[in-house]
């Protein structure tokens, strides 16, 4: 089952940016229904590291 979290970086409700539980995708939570974006989150967080 997929689910979906809110950012903790998340602005009051407004503006908000979910990721898919298995970090292949994040989505705007206003429009939960439309297209959601593929990324490798992990891979993401190991290049911003460096």
């Amino acid at each position: 089952m997929v689910t979906w979290r809110k950012s903790s970086r998340s602005n009051n409700g407004m503006d908000c940016v979910e990721v898919r539980s298995d970090l292949s995708a994040v989505r705007d939570s206003k429009n939960p229904t439309g297209p959601s974006l593929a990324v490798d989150l992990r891979a993401l967080a190991r290049h911003l590291r460096g």
